[in-house]
C-alpha cells in the first residue's frame, strides 16, 4: 500500500542557520535533501555584513586599521598587514628593519592561533569534545603575546602605515622562545588524539571532493587549494615584506578531500614554527616606524596588495585621490571566494558530511560578510 512517499523525487528544504552550531558564525544555508543525501545547497550570507569597503571611504588612511581586525578577526595581523602594506606600496614608504622581523611574528603567531582554532571547532563538529579543548588550551600562550604588545587578545591592532604600535616588552621574548620549544610536542598531540582517531579518519576520508581542477576553476586559495595537489602561497610565488629571507617549505597535499584539508594545517603549522625561530635570530636591533606624515595623504593612483592569510588569499585594492581618506577600498577576502566550493564538495554526500566538509573550509563570516 502506498502512503504518497517516492524516495526518488519528495524533496526535504532543511535550514541550517544562522544560529547552529556548526556553521561557524552566522552563515546560513538551506539544504535540499532527498532523504539524507545533499541534492543541493543555497547559500545565504550577509548576517554579519557592516559594510566595511564603504565605511572605509569616510575614515582617514590610519583610522581604517582598527576596522581590518573585525574581517578574519581570528587572525587579525594578517588583516592589518595586508592593508597597511597596501598604503605602504602606494606611498612609497620604507620600512625598518626591526618592524619587518616584527610583523612577521606577529603574523605566523596568529596563523598558529587561527589553525588552532580550526582543529578545535573541526573536531568539536563531529563531536571531539575532548580535542577541541587542546589547541584552544594552547592559543591562549599566542594571545598573552599579543596582549603584551597591543593590549588586546582577538583584534590584535599591532599594525601602523610604517612599521609596527609598539616594541615587544622584556618579558616577550621568554615567553615566545618557551611557546617555541613546547609547541612541536602540542602539534603531534593535537594529531594524535584527532587525526588519529579512526572515527574521523571515517569522517574525513573521501569525503568532501575538490579536485585540482575545480579548485583552480574557481579560485579556491590558501590551505584548501594545496590539499587539492596546487602548490601555491602567496609567500612564494609573490613575497611580502621580508618573507622571501626564510627558508620554509609550502605543504602540499593530494588526496583533494577532507582529511587533508585538515592535515596540511598541522603541516603548515610546523612551518610557522621554522619562520618564526628564524625571524628571531635575525631580528635586529633598530626603530620600529619609518618617518611617515602625521596627515598620510597618499599621491592620487591605485594599488592592490596581497597577502597569504590562514584561510586563503586576502587582498586591498586602493584608490586614492590624494586627500587623506580613500576614494575606493575593496577587499579580496580569500574565505568569501572559497565559499563557492561548498556545493561541490557537499552535493551528492549525506547530510552528515556537509558538515565535516563545511568545517574544512575554516570560514569566517567577518571576513565572508564583510
Amino acid at each position: 500500500m502506498s502512503h504518497g512517499y517516492n524516495e526518488e523525487t519528495e524533496e526535504l528544504l532543511l535550514n541550517m542557520g544562522p544560529q547552529h552550531p556548526s556553521m561557524h558564525g552566522v552563515f546560513r544555508m538551506i539544504v535540499h535533501l532527498q532523504g539524507e543525501t545533499v541534492t543541493g545547497i543555497e547559500p545565504k550570507i550577509g548576517y554579519l555584513h557592516r559594510g566595511l569597503e564603504k565605511i572605509a571611504e569616510s575614515r582617514t588612511y590610519p583610522q581604517f586599521i582598527p576596522y581590518t581586525d573585525r574581517l578574519d578577526y581570528l587572525a587579525s595581523p594578517h588583516n592589518n598587514l595586508a592593508y597597511v602594506q597596501a598604503v605602504e606600496k602606494l606611498m612609497g614608504l620604507e620600512i625598518p628593519e626591526r618592524a619587518e622581523y616584527l610583523r612577521i611574528i606577529l603574523a605566523e603567531l596568529a596563523r598558529l592561533a587561527s589553525h588552532q582554532v580550526f582543529i578545535g571547532s573541526a573536531a568539536l563538529d563531529i563531536a571531539g569534545w575532548t580535542a577541541w579543548g587542546y589547541p584552544f588550551r594552547d592559543r591562549e600562550r599566542i594571545l598573552d603575546l599579543f596582549e603584551m604588545i597591543a593590549g588586546s587578545r582577538l583584534t590584535v591592532n599591532c599594525m601602523r602605515i610604517g612599521g609596527v604600535s609598539a616594541e615587544p616588552p622584556a618579558e616577550f621574548w621568554p615567553a615566545l622562545e618557551s611557546l617555541l620549544d613546547d609547541m612541536p610536542e602540542k602539534i603531534e598531540e593535537y594529531f594524535n588524539i584527532y587525526m588519529g582517531n579512526e572515527i574521523a579518519q571515517a569522517r574525513m576520508k573521501k569525503v568532501g571532493i575538490l579536485t585540482k581542477e575545480k579548485a583552480e576553476n574557481l579560485c579556491i586559495t590558501g590551505p584548501a587549494l594545496r590539499a587539492s595537489g596546487v602548490q601555491y602561497d602567496v609567500r612564494k610565488a609573490e613575497p611580502y615584506g621580508i618573507y622571501d629571507r626564510f627558508d620554509f617549505e609550502v605543504p602540499v597535499l593530494y588526496g583533494c578531500d577532507t582529511y587533508d584539508r585538515n592535515l596540511i594545517r598541522f603541516m603548515e603549522m610546523n612551518e610557522s614554527l621554522k619562520i618564526i625561530r628564524q625571524a628571531v635570530r635575525d631580528i635586529p636591533e633598530g626603530p620600529i616606524m619609518a618617518k611617515v606624515p602625521k596627515i598620510i595623504k597618499p599621491p592620487a593612483g591605485e594599488v592592490y596588495h596581497r597577502v597569504e592569510n590562514p584561510k586563503g588569499e586576502l587582498g586591498f585594492y586602493i584608490v586614492s585621490n590624494g586627500t587623506p581618506k580613500p576614494e575606493r577600498v575593496k577587499i579580496r577576502a580569500g574565505a568569501f571566494v572559497n565559499m563557492q566550493c561548498l556545493s561541490e564538495l557537499a552535493v551528492g554526500t549525506y547530510i552528515q558530511d556537509l558538515i565535516v566538509s563545511f568545517a574544512s573550509l575554516d570560514a569566517v563570516l567577518g571576513e565572508v560578510d564583510k
